[in-house]
């Protein structure tokens, strides 16, 4: 790589690519906070209980399985929307989703209408998935790969902004309309979010302000191979394929099939009055036609980006999607009762928002500017190792703060350095994640990756409020700390393996735009 002046370097964080970036980033940062920790405190805040609002948590799943309908933004350009060239068509569309669903949020009351706010929720968390796809594709497509590291820059820091604006910012609002502890008040968390969804504005601008990427003649070959028609039935076969699988394994359990072998139960006796079994069965027949020589056919325009990861990195595979896997488990699973845990300790929304999000947005910012500066010098293997250190380790900070009760001075010290190893992990990774990404499946392979990191801790963390009320705080902060040790060991073995052969950077560098 040729050594660039400085002159070149900070040029880079001039051009339009970059300023687009940053309000995009802003766009997708809003409704990541909006539904995931900001929602946790409006329904702590209306007595929604612990285990509730962790399993609410289960909404952040759409962010896991994004990769599913990704392939449709590759290869398939909207109707009307179409006209805005084929990233910008899907950004479009889905800002307009999130604020619609935003403002949906805004009407229904937790105490009253739970369901249908938690399903504008997952409105808002589907369609800001799917500006996550088109966002992260359009930042691979519109530069060289000289240029990634300033526009991912750019992104986190519209990110992080937009972050702190809907978390902080958040509850600043809240409670200057009204709802403070112990006096909920609705149309003050109403009031809230339809200024939020007000915030998607500049983002919908830039998104049709701002140029649209050349299509690769690779991706122009796939999509004129797979239709349209093609497509929406490989994501339909997916879907199927992703429910019966997990349904047939829990409906046999469920019925008495092992009574076949242990008891007097018959084969009629199933099929006549286990209605578990029965719907095992036809879980099973399900399973079998997507996986059948048709299936698979069907599945091309999704696996095409699948096989291509298998084939570049072969049983290495596994240990990349092991450790992609666990990567953040241990923050993200603590972050869900983060903002709970604060509340119940007896912080008031004023200390949570200042400490928690504005102070802890300064240390998140200067973590990733010192863990790039880390990455350049000693490059991304040592610093994804000490990113996952720090930020498995600093839970037990969580665990010392909640013996101490509301401790302002130990609740900075907590969040200063949780953030500052969140934010040097968060950079190695994002450096890591992209080094394995082929620019010719750009959307369907960085979203299958950043799914399969999101895909565990999520499910993990919808269990969060159970955890807590069978442990107790100190307990959960301990765990949370402990699952981090899987990560690390497989960080290692695919540290050690790249000092003996080529990184896994270099194997995966695709060609670049120009």
């Amino acid at each position: 790589m040729s050594v660039r002046s400085w002159r070149e370097a900070l040029g880079a964080y001039s051009s339009p690519a970059s300023l687009a970036l940053l309000l995009l980033g802003f766009a997708a940062g809003l409704p990541a906070v909006l539904v995931f920790s900001t929602l946790s405190v409006w329904l702590r805040e209306a007595g929604v209980s612990r285990e509730t609002i962790g399993f609410a948590s289960l909404i952040g799943l759409a962010y896991a399985f994004k990769w599913v309908w990704s392939p449709l933004l590759d290869q398939w350009r909207l109707p009307l929307l179409g006209r805005l060239g084929r990233r910008r068509s899907w950004l479009a569309l889905s800002q307009l989703a999130i604020a619609t669903g935003l403002l949906g949020m805004a009407v229904f009351n937790p105490q009253t209408h739970l369901a249908w706010l938690i399903g504008m929720a997952v409105l808002v968390a589907f369609a800001s998935a799917t500006q996550d796809i088109a966002l992260d594709a359009y930042r691979l497509e519109i530069a060289e790969n000289n240029h990634q590291a300033a526009l991912a820059a750019c992104y986190t820091t519209g990110y992080r902004v937009a972050m702190l604006l809907a978390s902080a910012g958040a509850l600043f609002v809240a409670e200057g309309l009204g709802s403070v502890s112990g006096n909920y008040l609705h149309s003050a968390w109403a009031g809230t979010y339809v200024l939020f969804a007000a915030l998607m504005i500049p983002g919908l601008l830039t998104t049709l302000w701002m140029r649209e990427p050349a299509v690769p003649l690779q991706t122009q070959q796939a999509a004129a191979r797979y239709g349209l028609t093609h497509q929406l039935v490989s994501v339909l076969v997916l879907i199927i394929l992703l429910i019966s699988v997990p349904a047939m394994f829990t409906q046999f359990y469920r019925s008495d099939v092992h009574g076949v072998l242990l008891s007097s139960v018959t084969l009629m006796d199933l099929f006549v009055e286990d209605r578990a079994f029965l719907r095992a069965l036809l879980y099973t027949i399900l399973t079998v036609l997507c996986l059948s020589s048709l299936g698979r056919r069907g599945l091309a325009p999704v696996l095409t980006p699948i096989t291509d990861f298998v084939h570049r990195y072969r049983w290495q595979a596994l240990i990349l999607l092991g450790l992609i896997a666990t990567y953040r488990m241990s923050d993200t699973v603590m972050g869900v009762m983060a903002n709970v845990f604060y509340v119940d300790l007896g912080f008031s929304k004023d200390e949570i928002a200042s400490v928690s999000k504005l102070f802890g947005l300064v240390m998140t910012l200067l973590g990733a500017g010192v863990g790039g500066l880390l990455i350049v010098r000693f490059g991304i293997m040592p610093i994804l190792f000490i990113g996952g250190l720090a930020s498995a380790s600093t839970n037990l900070l969580f665990a010392v703060l909640s013996g101490m009760g509301p401790n302002l001075h130990m609740l900075v010290v907590t969040i200063s350095v949780d953030n500052f190893s969140g934010g040097l992990a968060t950079a190695a990774f994002i450096a890591y994640l992209s080094s394995l990404t082929n620019l010719q499946f750009s959307a369907t392979q960085y979203a299958l990756l950043s799914s399969i990191m999101l895909l565990l801790p999520r499910l993990i963390g919808g269990y969060s409020g159970v955890m807590v009320e069978k442990l107790g705080y100190n307990q959960f902060f301990l765990v949370t700390a402990l699952i981090g040790i899987p990560t690390l060991i497989l960080i290692g073995l695919q540290w050690g393996r790249g000092r003996a052969e080529p990184s896994p950077g270099a194997a995966a560098e695709p060609p670049t735009n120009s």
